[in-house]
């Protein structure tokens, strides 16, 4: 495996693999969800998890397919961080959303997280998700799993803003789009899915084989 590739795995603070069959069960169904205004999350503090629904819902708007928080992705990731996380990475987590999310408030002029929309919230999250050279983007995710190494050894560890904040909008754009695609809905509806596989085709074109669509993983 190339250097970078086991650098950017490494770097990922989600470790999404290991969700349990319960903590997925949150995302199954389509039905109506209540006002995540109203939603009282089991790690975040009640305003952090308003604006983190709200920054799912700018990474998967609703379209003609439904949004993230239609689909309970604020839910599960909250459920899941609580859930499965050691306390170092519930920590980096925290700490790196605290930096991203002042940052949401200093460039928006809101004083509270509960005043803020997805308008305000949607620059600052483009900024950080800009596709960046090899050579920055290696050099951010070397910054990350070096403060990580520290904290885990017990060191003092610090982290540059910026690199904070790129770590918390690219993991959590990660973990939203790979929760939204293990939703049954998405999986059966959206995705391309087959109940019941036929014949293999190890090297097909995907316009011709799925309409474009990526495979759903419950095929």
């Amino acid at each position: 495996m190339e250097r970078r590739s086991a650098l950017k795995n490494m770097g990922l603070a989600f470790g999404y693999a290991v969700a349990t069959p319960t903590l997925l069960g949150i995302l199954q169904g389509c039905e109506k969800k209540p006002n995540y205004a109203e939603w009282i999350p089991s790690f975040f503090e009640k305003d952090k998890g308003y604006a983190l629904a709200q920054t799912l819902d700018v990474i998967l708007p609703k379209t003609d397919t439904p949004s993230a928080t239609e689909m309970n992705v604020h839910v599960f990731i909250d459920a899941f961080i609580n859930e499965v996380f050691p306390k170092e990475q519930q920590d980096f987590v925290k700490m790196k959303m605290d930096r991203f999310y002042d940052k949401v408030l200093a460039d928006s002029g809101k004083e509270t997280l509960m005043d803020v929309k997805a308008e305000d919230i949607e620059p600052t999250l483009k900024a950080y998700l800009l596709k960046r050279s090899d050579e920055e983007e290696e050099a951010q995710i070397e910054s990350i799993n070096s403060y990580m190494e520290a904290v885990m050894q017990g060191g003092e560890a610090a982290l540059d803003d910026d690199v904070a904040r790129f770590s918390f909008a690219t993991d959590l754009r990660n973990i939203a789009i790979w929760a939204y695609k293990s939703s049954e809905y998405i999986g059966e509806e959206v995705l391309a899915y087959a109940p019941i596989p036929g014949e293999y085709i190890a090297c097909g074109d995907v316009d011709t084989l799925t309409g474009g669509k990526d495979w759903s993983p419950f095929y």
